[in-house]
């Protein structure tokens, strides 16, 4: 009789070629994966390489206190309180060119790069606090001989402006916030950023890596009809983010953002208020404009059902004349 000869169960023998399977598998995304990221390097640019394309008249650079701010000061300078607007995170004073084409006629209109965005540049003590904000933007006003004016803003900006009216009432000679940031319960898409800025490495990947496609992708986000973004305007955020400092300034603005506790805290008691909102913003839904403007004695609230939440660039005529309306009163 034959010895019967003892064999390996399939599933033992399938093992190392199922591990060996899974390293090779292992070995091929990782190496995917540091290929895309040495493909979407992006290195900070030198603020000289952008300034032709982005800071044409207009534009101008004030040194405050060693900072190289970029304004633009447009309208009649006899105008006794002019429009001061502020943009949001990751934007700069581009954001506000179409309300500047449409109100400078009768307004002076002051723009801003804030801090650690646009062609200003990051600022030498890396504090990105809100009060600090502020405080730079009553800082540059005084630097232009500018008293009493009108703080607005989007987003951050917009937390900014409020800010401003709170540390300096007696200049603020009215408000205009569309869909600002700092709101008490603000939603989670408007925290994620602050979350991540705070997950380790994350912020160092941030200032070597920045694929345009994710730019665009922000942007469809932020729009409500993405089909008004075209590449100049995606161009202006990915290159101006790309300044020297700029990817930097903003992980540790991140890390360092602060939210209000009660909404009521962002408006000024008795102020003229307008407060603007696009009825597609998935940033900060427009029912947070809703309880604010419950919350602002005397404000006016309005929402623009097709838009999100860059109505001041989505539409610039019907947004700039809400903010005339109210310049007007």
């Amino acid at each position: 009789m034959t010895a019967a000869h003892a064999s390996t169960p399939a599933p033992a023998r399938a093992a190392p070629a199922l591990t060996a399977l899974a390293l090779k598998l292992a070995g091929a995304l990782l190496f995917l994966t540091a290929l895309a990221m040495w493909m979407s390097r992006a290195p900070d640019w030198p603020v000289e390489s952008l300034v032709a394309r982005w800071a044409p008249p207009p534009s101008q650079f004030i040194d405050l206190d060693g900072q190289l701010v970029h304004l633009r000061d447009e309208g009649p300078r006899a105008d006794p309180e002019p429009l001061v607007l502020l943009h949001g995170s990751a934007g700069s004073l581009h954001t506000w060119e179409g309300w500047a084409r449409a109100l400078r006629a009768r307004h002076r209109v002051i723009t801003l790069d804030l801090p650690g965005f646009g062609l200003t540049g990051a600022r030498t003590d890396a504090d990105y606090r809100i009060d600090a904000d502020a405080r730079f933007v009553l800082a540059l006003l005084d630097r232009l001989g500018v008293q009493r004016f009108v703080p607005g803003g989007n987003g951050l900006g917009g937390e900014v402006a409020a800010r401003i009216a709170r540390l300096a009432p007696e200049r603020a000679a009215g408000l205009i916030l569309v869909a600002p940031a700092g709101l008490a319960g603000e939603p989670a898409p408007a925290r994620l950023g602050a979350i991540a800025a705070r997950l380790p490495l994350l912020p160092q990947l941030f200032e070597t890596v920045l694929p345009r496609p994710l730019v665009v992708a922000g942007l469809q986000y932020a729009y409500g009809d993405p089909g008004r973004i075209d590449d100049a305007v995606v161009d202006r955020y990915w290159q101006l983010m790309l300044r020297d400092g700029n990817r930097r300034a903003l992980a540790q603005r991140l890390a360092q953002e602060e939210h209000a506790t009660e909404a009521a805290r962002i408006g000024t008691p008795g102020m003229p208020t307008l407060i603007l909102w696009g009825g597609r913003d998935r940033l900060i839904a427009p029912d947070a404009g809703r309880r604010l403007a419950a919350q602002i004695a005397g404000s006016r609230l309005v929402v623009f059902d097709d838009l999100g939440h860059l109505p001041q660039e989505e539409d610039p005529a019907r947004s700039a004349a809400a903010a005339a309306a109210f310049l007007a009163r």
